[in-house]
Parts: C-alpha cells; structure tokens; sequence
C-alpha cells in the first residue's frame, strides 16, 4: 500500500510529459492537418451529402436519395466516359511503365551524359498541362502537324488524330504517356539503384546472362517501386482531366469524354450538383475498392530485401 501511494505522485510528471509530448505532436501536424480537413475532408463529405440532393447550384436541394446514383447507371453519356478511362488507363500504364523502365534501366548504367539524360527525360514531367496540350495539338494536326507530314514522307496517310473520334482518344494517351515517362523513370531508377550491386555480381558469377538477371534478380527486388508505380499509375489514369480538357475538350462527339470531365460537365455545365457529387463519390469508391484489391495481393509478387 505504501509502496502504491509513493509511486502516484512519480507517475504525474510522466502523463504530463506524454500530455506535452501529444501536444507537441498535434502542433507539427496542424500545418498539413489543418488544410487536408479543410481542402480535401470537408469538401469530401460536402459531396457524399451533395449526392443525396438534386442540386443545381442556385435553388434549394432537393432530397432524392439514391436517385441519382441510379440514373448515373442509365446515363450512356456516363457509361461510356467510364470506358474511355478503362481504355484511356489500359493504353496508358503499360505504355508508360514499360518505357520508364527501359529508360531507368538505361540511365542506370555509367553511360556519358546520363546526369544530363535524366534531366530531359525528366523535364516533361514539370511542364504545364496547357503548354504541353498546345505542343500536341499542334504535332499531331491533321493537316500542318510534324507528325503527319513525317508519315506522309514515308507514303502514309496521317491520321485525324484529335479531331477524329477513332484517333482522339490515342492523340491524349500518346500526350500522356510523352509526360509521365520521366516520372515514372525516377520512380524505378531509385528502385534500381537501392538494389545491391553484391546480388548482380553473384549472379554473374553464377552464369546468369543479361536477361535472366533481369528477370530473376532485378524485376524481383524492384517490385516494390513497380507496386507503387502501378498503384499512383492506375489512381492518376482514374483521374485523368487535364490533357483531356485542353486538348480535346472530350470530343469529338464525346469520343474522349472521360469521369472527371463528365463530373465537371455534368456540375458547371448543366447544373446538375447533385449528379456530379454522386458520379465522384462513385469514382472514389472505385479507385479505394481497386487500391484496397492491390493492397491485399501484395504479398504474393512484391519482393522486400
């Protein structure tokens, strides 16, 4: 008992020490708290009641419940921006990711210049959207673009690219894929350089050529870089916007036409909040529910060293 009672007054220093140590907590993270809660929560949860009300941005809600969520599913306008975003993610992430690492694995070796490579690929990646749909824009014009009047000295006839409802679509995943290559090659280039060099050296010893190496030593211990390039790859073609509204504006014919466009279509084109909000509430649902499926099945292909 006299042991209890002179070991209360030792424990108070100690919750007051942790009291400051949780306050000096909160404190640092107060910078970033504050604004994910005001910029990216609330907005957040703003939307998931939004998308109960039939809401045209002046008049009052109007409750319809699930209402909008089932005319999201009959809308065709709807259904098919969700398949040009399959088709956009499915032309881009392998595009992207298999020349990203081509580069990484090239400007991983002691070539001359390579500082001076990686900054040019790299360059694109810090390039405005608009600047870069102008530069494409004009490549790829049907009729004065440098990439028709290449194929035309050859004896092929340029597509329409853009204005062409079977091209627009390849015309912004080509865009996208020129941008996000240098990203996607830093990403893998620091995977590859935290790879040992004792690991290679051993498997040349051993015999192993160039792409058994690369398939048995350092794909492996390069899949987690690979895991978070594909899961960043398949968030960002989920919200993939800009290109598609500089260059093409969704058209033609909504051939491009993609969800996050279709959001802002649908909320500051024709009034339709309620929609909107609940079309990106589908949107998050998605991209959380194929980031969780990822995240689960990690363990069977992502190596650790």
């Amino acid at each position: 008992m006299t042991a209890r009672l002179a070991s209360a007054p030792a424990s108070a220093p100690a919750r007051a020490r942790r009291r400051r140590h949780i306050a000096t907590a909160y404190l640092f993270l107060a910078p970033s708290a504050i604004p994910l809660a005001a910029f990216v929560l609330y907005p957040m949860f703003g939307a998931a009641r939004n998308s109960l009300f039939q809401w045209n941005l002046i008049s009052d809600p109007v409750w319809v419940g699930l209402g909008n969520y089932g005319e999201l599913f009959t809308d065709s306008a709807t259904l098919r921006a969700f398949g040009n975003t399959v088709l956009y993610i499915v032309g881009t992430v392998p595009l992207v990711f298999i020349g990203g690492l081509m580069l990484a694995l090239a400007l991983n070796r002691a070539i001359k210049g390579r500082n001076l490579l990686r900054g040019i690929y790299f360059l694109p990646v810090i390039t405005s959207w608009i600047a870069v749909a102008i530069v494409w824009r004009w490549l790829l014009n049907p009729s004065v673009g440098v990439v028709n009047n290449v194929l035309a000295t050859i004896g092929i006839e340029g597509p329409g690219w853009w204005t062409d409802p079977q091209w627009s679509l390849p015309s912004i995943i080509l865009a996208s894929a020129w941008k996000d290559l240098g990203f996607v090659m830093v990403l893998l280039l620091a995977g590859l350089q935290a790879i040992p060099q004792e690991i290679r050296e051993a498997a040349m010893l051993d015999g192993a050529n160039a792409w058994r190496r690369l398939r048995s030593v350092t794909l492996p211990l390069l899949s987690p870089s690979i895991f978070f390039v594909v899961i960043i790859s398949l968030i960002n073609g989920f919200q993939v916007f800009d290109q598609v509204y500089a260059m093409t504006g969704g058209g033609p014919a909504g051939s491009s036409d993609v969800v996050v466009l279709r959001i802002y279509t649908l909320a500051f084109r024709y009034g339709e909040a309620g929609m909107a909000s609940a079309l990106s509430m589908l949107l998050f649902a998605i991209v959380l529910a194929i980031t969780l499926i990822q995240i689960k099945g990690e363990k069977r292909w992502v190596t650790y060293a």
